[in-house]
């Protein structure tokens, strides 16, 4: 796998024009993967600026460091997920960022590397651990969680309408679910229409409960808010409707600084707007990106500017 060193960053041009307003700054790519948007952005600086790359998938950082090599001792590079941002940060006696950078898709590598397990498109084992040192798996899931909890799963993470159908035929089954080839075709026994959808949320739910991307994304842009130089930038790229409610939700409360109740008829919190929404609808691909590089069409960037 280390030898593939090809990969396309979503929306580059638009990351650099919006997330580098200090070119001797440093910058941290929490999702550096192959490096494509670090290449870009270390490209972009000054000799004197400086990069963090952090991510989840080990494997992946071992690419980075070989596509980063020649920037030296300008590139720091470690595996940390969001949650460990903010200890891993005071552990680097690091106070104050230039700009935070979080792509929050999938990488195609992860995607087609079949022991993974991200894709229902690929026979591998259930696993869609971005860190293959943590013990929860996919199996884990679909094998011995409950069908109650399953159903949540479904329709909370993947906005499955026939989350009850799934859960309950998985349940059902006398042997395990050991393969994405033996969810697949559980899948394809229960629904008989748009089947291909459906698998792709059911993957998705699986993949954000065994990661718990979600809660990890809340804790990242809490840290990246708190260590932000006051003018530095948040770039956020998601790529589905639940990553980008958070996203949004997340600007619009720092944005808004009062934790109120909406009852009081004035502010007794004291708190303080701590981002400015730079861009109020996201940045979009254009037809040209869309076309080179079909990831980019769900894709949507927000930026945030520290207060």
């Amino acid at each position: 796998m280390a030898d593939v060193l090809v990969h396309k960053p979503v929306l580059l041009e638009e990351v650099l024009e919006n997330l580098i307003t200090d070119k001797s700054g440093t910058y941290l790519d929490a999702t550096v993967g192959y490096g494509g948007h670090s290449l870009g952005i270390l490209n972009r600086l000054n000799p004197e600026g400086k990069l963090i790359g952090t991510d989840r998938d080990q494997e992946a950082l071992s690419v980075a460091k070989k596509n980063l090599e020649e920037f030296g001792d300008r590139v720091v590079l470690a595996q940390v997920s969001f949650s460990q941002l903010e200890d891993f940060l005071r552990q680097q006696n690091i106070s104050q960022i230039s700009g935070f950078l979080f792509d929050i898709g999938m990488g195609s590598w992860q995607i087609e590397t079949e022991e993974r397990g991200f894709s229902y498109l690929k026979p591998g084992p259930l696993d869609m651990r971005m860190d293959r040192k943590q013990s929860l798996t996919a199996y884990d899931i679909v094998n011995r969680y409950s069908e109650e909890k399953l159903v949540w799963i479904f329709k909370n993470y993947g906005e499955e309408r026939f989350a009850k159908k799934i859960a309950k035929a998985l349940k059902n089954t006398k042997s395990e679910i050991r393969t994405t080839s033996d969810l697949r075709k559980m899948v394809e026994k229960v629904v008989r229409t748009n089947v291909i959808k459906t698998l792709a949320r059911v993957f998705q739910a699986l993949r954000i409960e065994v990661n718990q991307e979600l809660e990890e994304l809340k804790k990242g842009i809490e840290t990246a808010v708190k260590f932000l130089n006051p003018q530095g930038r948040l770039a956020i790229i998601s790529y589905h409707s639940l990553e980008d409610r958070i996203v949004k939700e997340s600007f619009r409360e720092l944005a808004k600084g009062c934790k109120c109740p909406p009852t009081l008829p004035v502010c007794i919190c004291g708190a303080k707007p701590e981002l400015e929404i730079l861009n109020k609808k996201p940045i979009v691909a254009t037809e040209k990106e869309k076309k080179l590089n079909p990831k980019s069409r769900s894709a949507k960037l927000r930026v945030g500017v520290k207060i």
